[in-house]
């Protein structure tokens, strides 16, 4: 059965009544730019085939009452009683019920029921997909007309204040904006966007997501330090965000720092987002080696300067390079999940064969793999 047939049985099952309608909003591959989202620097995600979907319909009572298809669960309560917690899957849904009213939009309660073939935890921007595909229902449900950009706000504030986790603004924009078939340039300062045509089928090219998984949380701590550091670098450095911190003279105007880790840190971000200009400049001229050379120097300093990998995400990237990737790197807020590897469609399936059998020299789980193909953004099915 199709997700969107799923939610729509579960949700007629849970209500005896048809839902008022049928919402998709996908997760995200993020081809480069990592931790520069937040440094008010520049990213290039795209969106995935696979998706939350929501079916949906109004209640006036302000009860707000929810199946999950995936986990055969079911949670209710009030508008009234939601305040901010990181309780459980329903969080990212009830939070965005708050982040609505907290920005005084008029939402009464609803009727949900929630699937998702999204990986938890892979860095594939699961948590992003649900609360934007609820984002989605209740701006027309309630006929709030919230534009795009800002719908991506209010479910990045659901990710951020209510659910406790400290990302940028990437994910949500990404599973919001994103048109099938191209990346999304954002500016994630002035949220100036360009979609960017991805058609590397058309040059015998394909991203082979390699799924390690190697399971990560946002709201873990490490992910909050790297902020901090950030932030505490460019406080040193007199600028706003890294962002504003120069390629040019960068070793000595980061060595007034001091504190080595800090160097790392700022070290990553300023060269990351250098990285992400210049992978945009190379897919508008069609030089995929180019991009592959970009993605695995995004790999190295994820690895080096902003020490977020793992040793799983090391090896298939690793793996994917020796097998004739043209580059290879781990995507995501780190410590964990899937490695993108940019590669002939005739080496695809070499590839991953080769990370599966090194996986298992290693003792190992082997990887789920799949090609990963631009989908478009949030919106209503039906």
């Amino acid at each position: 059965m199709t997700l969107d047939l799923a939610v729509l049985d579960a949700y007629q099952t849970m209500t005896g009544a048809a839902p008022e309608g049928i919402w998709r909003a996908p997760g995200r591959i993020n081809l480069i730019g990592e931790h520069t989202d937040y440094n008010d620097g520049f990213v290039m995600p795209f969106a995935l085939p696979q998706a939350a979907y929501l079916a949906a319909g109004r209640r006036d009572d302000g009860v707000i009452r929810i199946v999950s298809v995936d986990l055969g669960e079911q949670f209710e309560t009030t508008l009234g009683a939601l305040a901010p917690n990181n309780d459980g899957w329903h969080a990212y849904l009830g939070g965005v019920f708050w982040a609505l009213r907290e920005a005084g939009y008029q939402v009464g309660g609803a009727d949900l029921a929630l699937a998702s073939d999204v990986p938890i935890g892979a860095g594939l921007s699961s948590s992003a997909a649900i609360e934007c595909v609820l984002v989605e229902a209740l701006n027309d449900l309630y006929d709030l007309g919230i534009a795009p950009m800002d719908r991506a706000k209010l479910a990045r504030r659901t990710e951020n204040a209510y659910v406790g986790a400290p990302t940028g603004l990437m994910d949500q924009a990404a599973s919001t904006l994103c048109t099938e078939g191209h990346a999304l340039f954002l500016d994630c300062r002035s949220l100036e966007v360009e979609q960017v045509p991805l058609d590397l089928a058309a040059h015998g090219q394909a991203i082979l997501v390699v799924d390690t998984l190697t399971r990560h949380s946002h709201a873990d701590g490490e992910y909050a330090t790297r902020r901090a550091d950030c932030e505490q670098a460019a406080r040193l450095l007199g600028v706003p965000a890294l962002r504003d911190v120069a390629v040019d003279g960068l070793a000595e105007r980061l060595a007034s720092l001091g504190d080595e880790r800090l160097v790392r840190r700022a070290r990553h971000v300023v060269t990351e987002d250098q990285r992400v200009l210049d992978a945009c400049a190379a897919l508008r001229a069609d030089d995929l080696p180019r991009l592959g050379e970009l993605m695995t120097a995004s790999h190295v300093s994820m690895r080096d300067d902003y020490e977020i990998t793992e040793e799983s995400v090391d090896q298939a990237v690793e793996v994917a390079l020796a097998n004739g990737a043209l580059g290879a790197r781990m995507t995501g807020g780190g410590f964990g999940g899937c490695v993108l590897a940019l590669a002939s469609l005739d080496d695809v399936d070499t590839i991953a064969e080769a990370v599966t059998r090194e996986f298992a020299r290693s003792g190992r789980d082997a990887p789920a793999t799949f090609v990963a193909r631009p989908a478009a953004g949030a919106g209503r099915l039906s």
